[in-house]
């Protein structure tokens, strides 16, 4: 009977979008679980990590500030993937508009040549250019770890900020070569306002990815200069006190925060474009 197909028809689409939300509710809890013990920890008064906690203190939030190596290091760590980010948008742009532009024989060739940072383990690059940087040509240990950071950046602005010049149709600048613009100006004026999506894009996943690096790190880090997640590294193994928890509930804030300057800046829709 029809109608009896047609109620066992959608008796299964029921069950099928029951099973999708249990599905998707495993998967957030998945996530979120790990998130929330973590930031419940940061809060025991008790002098190791525990759940559930024993009692409520904010005392190492205040351990957190109180650790002089910790202030040193979140200011490099800062520094150096802020700097490090800013060089690789300065090289990596025009790189993007030239491999975007360009139509070349070997263009993929380039293309992974550029890329290849992301495929070299990060302790394999770090090593490199300790051997390279710091033992052959005596160069600063600052100046290699922004030099190594600067690896480490420039492939995700490149893939990034090039993915949106491929998306963006160069007639448009073409048009205001014909209208009498010069090349220099079309290009601040008319190629990059379209892709600064992809430009704030690349600069928030090539900062982060600066600032929690840790193989490049631990590799060119010296007397006096040390990054924030190598700090926490020999801290924890020395430390097995909720101070770690709460520097991650207050770098998983400040994320938030930055998220949100984002959000009333651009838009996280226009990032996602």
């Amino acid at each position: 009977m029809p109608w009896l197909y047609g109620w066992t028809g959608g008796e299964g689409i029921m069950r099928k979008n029951k099973l999708l939300t249990a599905y998707a509710v495993l998967v957030f809890a998945f996530l979120v679980i790990p998130l929330v013990i973590i930031t419940i920890t940061a809060f025991g008064g008790g002098s190791a990590i525990t759940f559930p906690i024993e009692s409520f203190s904010f005392k190492w939030f205040a351990n957190v500030f109180a650790l002089k190596s910790f202030r040193r290091s979140f200011l490099t760590s800062l520094e150096v993937a802020l700097l490090a980010t800013l060089i690789a948008l300065l090289v990596g742009i025009p790189a993007a508009y030239a491999l975007a532009r360009s139509k070349v024989k070997g263009k993929q060739m380039l293309k992974s040549i550029f890329l290849s940072p992301t495929i070299v383990p990060g302790i394999v690059i770090g090593f490199i250019l300790y051997q390279f940087l710091i033992l052959t040509l005596r160069i600063p240990v600052f100046v290699s770890l922004l030099a190594g950071h600067f690896m480490v950046t420039l492939p995700y602005v490149i893939r990034v900020v090039g993915s949106s010049m491929e998306q963006f149709d160069f007639s448009i600048e073409e048009a205001a070569w014909s209208l009498g613009c010069p090349k220099q100006a079309a290009f601040f004026k008319v190629v990059l306002p379209n892709v600064t999506s992809g430009i704030s894009s690349a600069f928030m996943l090539a900062f982060i990815n600066s600032f929690n690096n840790i193989p490049v790190s631990m590799f060119l880090s010296g007397p006096g200069v040390s990054t924030f997640p190598s700090t926490l590294m020999n801290y924890i193994e020395y430390n097995y006190d909720p101070t770690v928890s709460a520097v991650s509930v207050l770098l998983m804030a400040a994320t938030v925060i930055i998220m949100v300057v984002i959000d009333r800046t651009l838009g996280i829709a226009a990032l996602a474009k």
